[in-house]
Parts: structure tokens; C-alpha cells; sequence
């Protein structure tokens, strides 16, 4: 079987989610999530984050993201966020619909993260009625460019944003790899940084379908199931999207496959940096490769069945390690880009 590296939403669902999966669907349970699976898996995330925090599933990132920000926000609010940020490129505007019209404001930042000061900095430029009133500031962890925000910038952005009277929402699609790279408990970096909500993804760890809204600000989470069910979030079979969780979060399953998803991106980084005419775009931290490849080698690595993303400028690609990429996928690709450059 040949593996790709498009995107870890290529690779299948883990044995033990699949497991919890078969398991809960040997009986009938009560609907809407009034089943013992999902409140198992709450109580499981609780323990996770070793705090008291509202939990809610949902089918996917986008709805996780979207309805987070729309529920920590007013139509008239705006939401700070990196330039290159998913919410911004690749929700299709779902943040702003959801949010009946609050603004996405777009901030740089090198290696795709926000600074403290940018934030600042967009705040006070406006303070006047005729501008979207700054409400909440959202950050991805593992970014959109495979980097990784380190618990102090976490935790500065935490302050100026309670500072300013921000809510600090994090999208977390990758929240696992980045815990397996930085080696901390999961509070360091949520809660005790300052987070509000976290969107805690699944998806890309090895379960199905189902993503996590994980309040630590239990105010905020008022009557967010009402806004989840508006949305065509709640599952009436709520015990599919959440038992995979309790197999994922067993024993910490879910670490050990991130870390291995993380491990393949360091083999795939020290093997094409190797080679000549490869341009690293940024330093590798989680499970993503960042690379510079002229079109001539992209269009003859397709030729050959890769499957991967070209979409920064004209030759920068992702290569995404999954939680069952194999040494073999890596090496196998490594060698075929090297001959691509040769031929």
C-alpha cells in the first residue's frame, strides 16, 4: 500500500478508536449523548486537562472553530487571528456565518504565530464605533506551517488578551502533535496559558469523525449545546463520535500516535533536506514538512502516485506525516524525490 502525505485526514482510524467504535455499538443507548459512552469521554478529557471544563462533540474542525468563535463573540465583534491561519484560508467563511457577520482579522507573524504585541498593536489602532470592535483572539496549535507556540507565548498571548478583554480561543486540529513534540501536560498550554476554548481534534489523530469543544471558561460554555444543535452539530447517535475518544484517551494512546506522526516528519525533514535542491520553508516541530520543489519535480512526483499539497506560491509544498506513516513511506518517497532531481 502506497501512503501519502496530502494531509493526515488520508490516514484510517486507529485500532482502538475502532475498538470503542465496536463496542459501543453492541447494545442500544440513550440518543443525543445521554449515553455512558460520551459522558465516559468527557470525563476522560477532564482527566486529561486535570480540570473541571464543559466538553461538547461535534462532527469536524470547521464546525468546532466556527461555533467556538461565534459563541464567544457579538455580530459586531471581531476576532484576531494569524494571516494564514485555517480559520481564515480554509473554512470557506464559516467562522464569519456562524458569527452573523463578526470580522476575521488578519495579523502577521513570523512562522505563522501571533505575537503579543501584534495583538496589542491591532487593538488599540482603532477604538472608534465605525470598526469592529476587537472580542476574541484565536491561535492554531501545531500552526498552519508545522510550527509549534511554546507554553511562555501561550501564556503571553494569555495575558494580553485578558488584558484587553479578549477571549482566548485555540484551535487544536493538531493539539495532540503539538503535546507529543513539547512534552507538557495539556493544562501548561491551555488553561494555565489563558485559553477560553479549545477546539481538540480528533480527526487528525486517528479517530473517524468528531471533533472536541473543550470550555475551560464554564461561563462562556452557557448554552452552547443550544448553539451546537442549531448548527446541525448534535449527533443523535452522539455514542459514534465520542466512544472512539475513550480508546484514543486510554492509556494515552492518543500521545503515542502523535509522536510517531511527529517522528516520521523528522525522518522525511532529515532525508529530503538531504537533498540538493530541496528548500526547507520552516523549521519542522510537529508532523509536517514544509518543503520548496521547482514545478518539474512536483509534476514528475505526481507522475508516480504522491499524493501531496502544492499551495504556497509557485513550488511550496506540505508533506504530512500521519499516525500510520511507516519508515518504509518516508524512505520510499525520499528516494523517489532524489531521482526526480537526478532525471
Amino acid at each position: 500500500m502506497q501512503r501519502h502525505f496530502a494531509s493526515d485526514n488520508y490516514a484510517g482510524i486507529t485500532p482502538e478508536a475502532w475498538a470503542a467504535l465496536q463496542d459501543a455499538n453492541r447494545d442500544h443507548a440513550p440518543a443525543y449523548g445521554n449515553d455512558a459512552w460520551t459522558q465516559r469521554a468527557a470525563d476522560m478529557i477532564r482527566e486529561v486537562f486535570e480540570t473541571p471544563c464543559e466538553v461538547f462533540f461535534v462532527f469536524n474542525g470547521t464546525a468546532a472553530n466556527s461555533l467556538a468563535l461565534a459563541h464567544s463573540t457579538q455580530s459586531y465583534h471581531s476576532v484576531l487571528c494569524h494571516e494564514v491561519a485555517h480559520v481564515e484560508k480554509d473554512e470557506c467563511g464559516a467562522p464569519e456565518f456562524f458569527g452573523n457577520g463578526s470580522k476575521l482579522l488578519l495579523l502577521p507573524g513570523e512562522l505563522g504565530k501571533l505575537t503579543p504585541s501584534g495583538i496589542d498593536d491591532a487593538i488599540r489602532r482603532r477604538t472608534d464605533i465605525h470598526y469592529p470592535k476587537p472580542r476574541a483572539v484565536t491561535v492554531t496549535q501545531s500552526t498552519e506551517v508545522g510550527t509549534l507556540y511554546t507554553p511562555a507565548e501561550l501564556r503571553a498571548i494569555g495575558s494580553m488578551a485578558k488584558q484587553h478583554g479578549l477571549r482566548f480561543h485555540m484551535d487544536g486540529a493538531r493539539f495532540a502533535n503539538a503535546i507529543a513534540a513539547l512534552g507538557v501536560a495539556p493544562r501548561e498550554i491551555t488553561w494555565q496559558a489563558g485559553v477560553d476554548v479549545l477546539c481538540f481534534g480528533g480527526t487528525k489523530n486517528g479517530i473517524h469523525v468528531g471533533e472536541a469543544v473543550v470550555f475551560f471558561n464554564r461561563e462562556l460554555a452557557r448554552e452552547f449545546d443550544y448553539r451546537a444543535k442549531q448548527g446541525g452539530q448534535l449527533c443523535s447517535k452522539m455514542r459514534f463520535v465520542s466512544a472512539p475518544w475513550v480508546g484514543m484517551l486510554k492509556d494515552g494512546v492518543w500521545i503515542k500516535y502523535a509522536a510517531h506522526a511527529n517522528a516520521m516528519a523528522r525522518l522525511m525533514h532529515e532525508l529530503v533536506a538531504a537533498i540538493p535542491g530541496v528548500a526547507i520553508l520552516f523549521p519542522p516541530q510537529a508532523n509536517a514538512v514544509f518543503v520548496n520543489l521547482p514545478q518539474p519535480v512536483i509534476q514528475k512526483m505526481w507522475a508516480k502516485g504522491w499524493l501531496f499539497y502544492n499551495f504556497i506560491g509557485e513550488g511550496g509544498c506540505r508533506l504530512m506525516c500521519s499516525w500510520d506513516t511507516t519508515e518504509e513511506d518516508v524512505r520510499g518517497f525520499a528516494v523517489d524525490l532524489a531521482a526526480a532531481f537526478a532525471s
